[in-house]
């Protein structure tokens, strides 16, 4: 049973924090599937979301697609099956950087006035919402089925549609429509930043670190998602669509939501900005740290635009976008990337989803207490930024001294008072770039968390594991590091298990799959109670259990060949078709494409020259010829880094590493 109030949503009457990421089903080969919710569940994730594009399904009028990427009847049972649930965002507009937001040519060419009551309009959008619904019937909560919520369009009323009580009516037909044709959700939402009007849906919200549809090269203010406040807007989000405006809804009156934080960033040819991990997970601590209830990510996982029968399916200018993005590429530096890789944020925000899983429903109903000492800019260095969440005696303060692109002050001696409780906190340091947050009189099994200058990570067999430096507590507590807390895993099955590995893994039922690159460096809390086929056994250290396993080492390799001063040809040798390759094409031009047989199978806007394309999709191929566009000095694009140049260009291959990705399971 799934509800909400005001405060927060919750489950079998509970409250309920979940973890919810943004992956594309029909940008993504169906046989990945599987692995890549996995291992966005090993993230924390607790809650998928995904578009259902209407250009993906009749890109031809009349002729549906369900087959192959786009079947979506397939992959909301891969969710279950996952032990997942699921939001539908069924439009019939979505954006997400596809040709007209995800609208068919033939729609926008056949007389009717898109995004309005127009009967003409509404017919085209039931029959396509009928179609979704034969796909998804079933498989709704109340049947057993994962979905537990359905987002009405997007962003309607701020980037495009109507606003005020017009746009209020055409989201309430909408809804009416769905329901109407079956669909039948615990939960109904509806974006609800800079103006967008919600129809009285749940109004869910969002924050970028930086604005890669920005019209301009040059470098953007410190953004205000740095900064805690009571404030849910981020203004910038579609600004390339809309002028920000502020919220249609009482935010008083629905807890405090989003469902697109950027979990990356998308390039653009004109923009080409480059997320750290600390830039997605700073941003998520202001968050957290403001009342925020769901983080929800958006993308946590790249992928590829499918082929088009008429044509290539990517925002562009060309099709009427605002932005010119890769035809193929929608690699957004997620958490996972097209091909499934780990990259930027994923172990950072693996932090934040192991934590909401355990210590969620006390944080829900904690509310947000923001000092007015605190700068609302997030390009003031002069006072330090925090807040705190406490409820019943105990807490949490929250910091963050990061900003992207901005070097931050070392705070020494902090000294804070917890409001409403006369609580004077332990004295601590922050250095330049930390964020985070510490807990205060914290309940613990068998004792109390007095204060630790350490973040609660899980719960392991009733013991409260933390990872940071030191604390004053009492039972029973587990401190390890940052860096072991960022190569850790919480594994379920007969008993709770911490793994900690410098390889990552996925839990696939009662057997962990390590993805290894390397040799495996294993650490297990409670140790294994015997030892894995293949690995030994170490020892212990502390109360970790200590295993290794050799992995080979893979006599893959590529050969570069130089065929025109554009293009170059990778041979590849010894490939095995037992592991997968990620084959990492070191460049420097202002645009790359990947051609098999012929055939472009992935294209890249060049950010930092590391470009990553598996190989294992593509059936391990010979060959693949890389065709480069030259960067000019003069060329009008925004860089985090310009490359060094030779007479005011540069159009090269660097070098190619071949990365093996040994599959090593443990039953």
């Amino acid at each position: 049973m799934f509800s909400y109030d005001s405060c927060c949503l919750y489950k079998d009457g509970k409250p309920w924090f979940p973890f919810m990421g943004e992956i594309h089903y029909s940008r993504l080969p169906k046989n990945e599937w599987r692995d890549e919710l996995l291992k966005m569940k090993a993230g924390g994730i607790t809650v998928i979301a995904s578009y259902n594009f209407w250009i993906h399904h009749e890109e031809i009028k009349g002729q549906w697609d369900f087959d192959g990427c786009k079947d979506l009847k397939t992959f909301v049972e891969t969710v279950k099956d996952c032990g997942l649930y699921m939001f539908l965002r069924i439009g019939p507009w979505s954006h997400g950087e596809a040709r007209n937001g995800g609208f068919p040519d033939w729609l926008m060419t056949d007389g009717c006035t898109i995004r309005t009551d127009d009967p003409a309009y509404l017919a085209y959008v039931k029959a396509f919402y009928t179609k979704l619904y034969e796909q998804v019937d079933g498989l709704f909560f109340k049947d057993g089925g994962p979905i537990i919520g359905v987002q009405i369009e997007n962003e309607y009323g701020h980037c495009g549609g109507l606003s005020g009580e017009a746009g209020e009516a055409h989201m309430r037909t909408l809804t009416k429509i769905a329901k109407d044709i079956g669909f039948d959700a615990p939960i109904y939402t509806a974006t609800g930043w800079n103006g967008a009007v919600t129809g009285g849906l749940l109004p869910v919200m969002g924050g970028y670190p930086d604005a890669p549809w920005d019209q301009t090269i040059n470098e953007l203010e410190p953004s205000g998602n740095y900064v805690f406040s009571y404030e849910r807007n981020d203004t910038s989000i579609g600004s390339d669509l809309g002028v920000g405006a502020a919220l249609s809804y009482d935010t008083s009156k629905f807890p405090y939501l989003t469902a697109e934080l950027g979990g990356g960033l998308q390039v653009t040819r004109l923009r080409r900005t480059v997320p750290s991990a600390q830039d997605i997970a700073a941003m998520s601590i202001a968050k957290l740290g403001s009342g925020c209830n769901l983080l929800g990510y958006y993308m946590y996982h790249g992928g590829v635009n499918p082929e088009g029968k008429l044509t290539t399916l990517q925002e562009s200018k060309d099709s009427g976008g605002y932005c010119d993005l890769p035809e193929l590429s929608y690699d957004f530096s997620a958490p996972l990337g097209s091909y499934g890789q780990y990259q930027f944020a994923y172990h950072e925000l693996r932090l934040l989803g192991m934590f909401v899983a355990d210590f969620g429903e006390s944080l829900c109903t904690m509310p947000a207490l923001i000092p007015a000492d605190n700068p609302g800019n997030p390009s003031d260095r002069s006072r330090f930024r925090y807040s705190f969440r406490h409820n019943d005696g105990w807490g949490y303060v929250f910091f963050n001294n990061h900003v992207r692109h901005m070097m931050r002050p070392r705070y020494s001696q902090v000294t804070v008072t917890v409001p409403g409780m006369d609580l004077q906190l332990p004295t601590f340091d922050i250095a330049p770039g930390q964020f985070g947050f510490y807990p205060f009189n914290m309940p613990v099994n068998g004792g109390i968390i007095k204060f630790a200058e350490a973040t609660p990570l899980c719960m392991i067999n009733g013991t409260t594991v933390l990872y940071g430096t030191s604390m004053d507590a009492t039972g029973d507590v587990l401190l390890v590091s940052k860096e072991e807390a960022l190569c850790a895993y919480k594994i379920t099955g007969d008993k709770e298990r911490l793994i900690i590995s410098n390889n990552p893994l996925i839990q696939d039922g009662d057997e962990i799959h390590f993805f290894a690159t390397e040799d495996l460096q294993v650490k297990a809390y409670p140790a294994w109670d015997s030892t894995p086929d293949g690995f030994e056994y170490k020892g212990m250290d502390g109360v970790f259990g200590v295993y290794e396993k050799r992995i080979l080492k893979s006599q893959a390799s590529c050969q570069v060949t130089p065929i025109s001063s554009t293009r170059y040809k990778l041979n590849f040798n010894n490939l095995d078709p037992n592991h997968d390759y990620g084959c990492i094409v070191k460049y420097t031009a202002n645009t790359a494409k990947a051609y098999i047989d012929g055939r472009m199978v992935i294209d890249d806007f060049y950010r930092t020259g590391q470009w990553y394309i598996g190989l294992g999709r593509h059936n391990f191929p010979k060959t693949i010829e890389i065709e480069l566009e030259p960067l000019y000095a003069d060329t009008q694009v925004y860089l985090e880094a310009w490359p060094p140049m030779k007479d005011d260009s540069v159009c090269r291959i660097d070098g190619v590493e071949i990365i093996a990705i040994n599959r090593v399971v443990v039953k």
